[in-house]
């Protein structure tokens, strides 16, 4: 097999941007039209044709669903040309379909590219999760400590109160006590209606989306997409997969996990160094999303090497019927 030295994270980063640039582009004619179905089908075709335009030998680890729910990009699904190197690929095409369907804010087209072997093969289950910005000290906070907690020690570290802590939370039943619990302190919530990636991503631009830490359960599959873009922006990231019944203990196992109740670190979801782009479908607090215009439409896509640390941020305006 290839070794981590054959993966061209330079050579391939734009041809990345353009695979989530594609998606993108395709679900613009169904923003606000309320079938989400349609969106997403519409931008996983996008996303499939670009990828088989890359020169690579991808396997998909994180995509749509296994092999019998999804027809396309599903897990296990190569993609590309067959020539390249072998690599791993975490794709979202419609992060957000709810978003999209509504024309609310923050739904993206997202996708990450790694060496082979080296993202995490997260299970379509829940995931605990809790991530901060960068410029903290590791374990300054962790998932073994309570939410009020959590904050207090974020905010002592940031120098201030918990009055100064905003915290971004996926906005469900299941996320009550945690609310309660947060709200105790004092701190902000930013409740979101959908979209984690985007939740966990705004903690890397504080200084912006004056969000300072991201908490609750969500898809793990979202989780390892998150983790790519804080190997590239900087941050922490923590973890822990949640099964409700032996069905989703029997998906672990088929993807490889043997500890179920491991808690992963952003380096342990992913192992060595990726690329990143997402591209905004709606505006959001991250990226602006789709400007139509008869005949035109424009985008603007992020797009992250973990090498580097680079963060580019490019507005492509293309035609379309």
């Amino acid at each position: 097999m290839p070794s981590v030295v054959d993966f061209n994270d330079r050579l391939l980063s734009l041809g990345l941007a353009r695979v989530s640039e594609a998606a993108a582009i395709a679900s613009a004619r169904l923003i606000g039209r309320g079938n989400e179905k349609a969106a997403d089908q519409a931008a996983v075709d996008a996303m499939r044709t670009q990828l088989n335009l890359l020169d690579i030998r991808g396997t998909v680890v994180i995509g749509e669903g296994e092999r019998d729910e999804a027809p396309m990009l599903y897990i296990g699904e190569e993609v590309g040309t067959g020539q390249g190197p072998e690599v791993d690929i975490a794709l979202d095409p419609l992060e957000g379909t709810t978003l999209t369907a509504k024309d609310m804010p923050n739904a993206l087209a997202v996708i990450a590219m790694a060496p082979r072997g080296t993202l995490l093969h997260a299970p379509d289950v829940y995931m605990e999760k809790l991530a901060i910005g960068p410029g903290y000290a590791e374990g300054v906070v962790t998932l073994d400590m309570d939410p009020a907690e959590r904050v207090r020690q974020l905010a002592r570290a940031k120098g201030g109160t918990a009055e100064d802590i905003t915290v971004c939370i996926l906005e469900r039943p299941r996320h009550e006590a945690l609310i309660a619990a947060v709200r105790s302190t004092g701190a902000a919530i930013r409740l979101i209606t959908d979209g984690d990636v985007a939740g966990v991503i705004h903690c890397a631009e504080a200084e912006v989306t004056g969000i300072d830490m991201y908490m609750g359960s969500g898809g793990a599959p979202e989780g390892v997409l998150a983790a790519s873009a804080l190997k590239c922006m900087g941050g922490q990231i923590f973890g822990q997969l949640l099964f409700r019944n032996d069905d989703e203990r029997g998906r672990a196992v088929r993807a490889g996990i043997s500890d179920m109740n491991r808690i992963y670190t952003r380096d342990e979801m992913v192992t060595a160094d990726v690329i990143f782009a997402a591209t905004g479908v709606t505006d959001g607090s991250i990226l602006r999303g789709l400007k139509r215009e008869v005949g035109w439409v424009t985008t603007e896509t992020v797009l992250m090497r973990s090498k580097t640390g680079s963060v580019r941020r490019m507005t492509y305006r293309t035609p379309v019927k």
